[in-house]
């Protein structure tokens, strides 16, 4: 019993499923003017469980692919721990009450009387994940940009959870993620590059790891961080910055890029694995600066 739990679990990708809800959660304590708990509850719970199915069904469709590569390998498809059938049904199940949960959140801001604004961006992210995404993995690079917008979309949803507004605000807070993931997916492609090769994956920009795709790390990083500090020179409904914010959240966007800097410098594999434990830091923290500046020094 305790192996199945554990082999569901490896479907849901835990880790992953749970960094997806801090950005939810952030996103919703800077949209927030009268706290919900229920709000907080069914956001936490029904992006948990929306971020599980896609991942869950992202390891079916590439069970296959999986077993070339050692990192993914000792997935419980590939190991045949758990059959196709029983992880399908488990997919359909969480991503269908988890929709439901984001569904209850402010049911009436809902679109054409379908779906509340919430229920609608957690579908959208499932359907864009697992049949965008996960299909062009194989063919072209311009999956890491499909995929992140649906890895963009939690701070969005957050906000929008909370406010049951998609206004400018929710639109900067995409932006941020979605600009983040092109280091952060580039430098994870690069330390993979051969197992990525060996199951028949192109995502790498250009080709081969290399000075191509360092400058689009670059670019995209330098872009993130004009996004990430106009709060404070831009009057945003419900999203503001302080200066001592804005000069955080610049100081973590320069130490971000220069990571980028350093791969494009000497395309080495230990720099690209520097960018990518520096991505894995920098969008916590900046969400947490964000988070903090509103409430304490606002």
């Amino acid at each position: 019993m305790k192996k199945t739990i554990f082999y569901y679990g490896q479907l849901l990708k835990i880790g992953l499923s749970t960094t997806v809800v801090f950005s939810a959660v952030a996103g919703f304590f800077l949209g927030i003017e009268v706290f919900s708990l229920s709000t907080l509850i069914y956001l936490i719970v029904g992006g948990f469980l929306v971020t599980g199915c896609a991942n869950s069904f992202n390891q079916i469709l590439e069970r296959e692919y999986d077993k070339l590569m050692e990192r993914t390998a000792v997935r419980p498809l590939p190991k045949e721990n758990l059959s196709i059938l029983h992880a399908t049904i488990f997919s359909l199940t969480i991503g269908i009450f988890g929709i439901y949960l984001l569904n209850l959140i402010n049911p009436q801001g809902s679109f054409f009387g379908l779906m509340s604004k919430s229920g609608a961006f957690g579908l959208l992210s499932v359907v864009i994940y697992v049949f965008g995404y996960t299909p062009l993995k194989r063919f072209s690079p311009l999956s890491i940009t499909v995929g992140a917008i649906p890895g963009a979309i939690p701070f969005l949803l957050g906000f929008v959870a909370a406010t049951d507004d998609f206004a400018l605000a929710a639109g900067l807070l995409f932006a941020i993620q979605f600009f983040w993931q092109y280091p952060h997916f580039i430098a994870i492609v690069w330390i993979q590059e051969e197992s990525y090769k060996k199951a028949g994956f192109n995502m790498m920009f250009g080709g081969k790891k290399g000075k191509f795709a360092a400058s689009i790390a670059i670019i995209t990083s330098v872009v993130m961080i004009a996004i990430s500090i106009a709060p404070y020179f831009y009057e945003i409904p419900n999203l503001n910055l302080s200066i001592y914010g804005a000069i955080i959240i610049l100081m973590l966007g320069i130490w971000f890029t220069l990571k980028s800097i350093k791969l494009y410098t000497d395309c080495e594999d230990s720099s690209a694995k520097k960018l990518m434990l520096s991505s894995f830091a920098y969008l916590p923290l900046m969400q947490i600066v964000y988070v903090l500046d509103r409430y304490f020094i606002h």
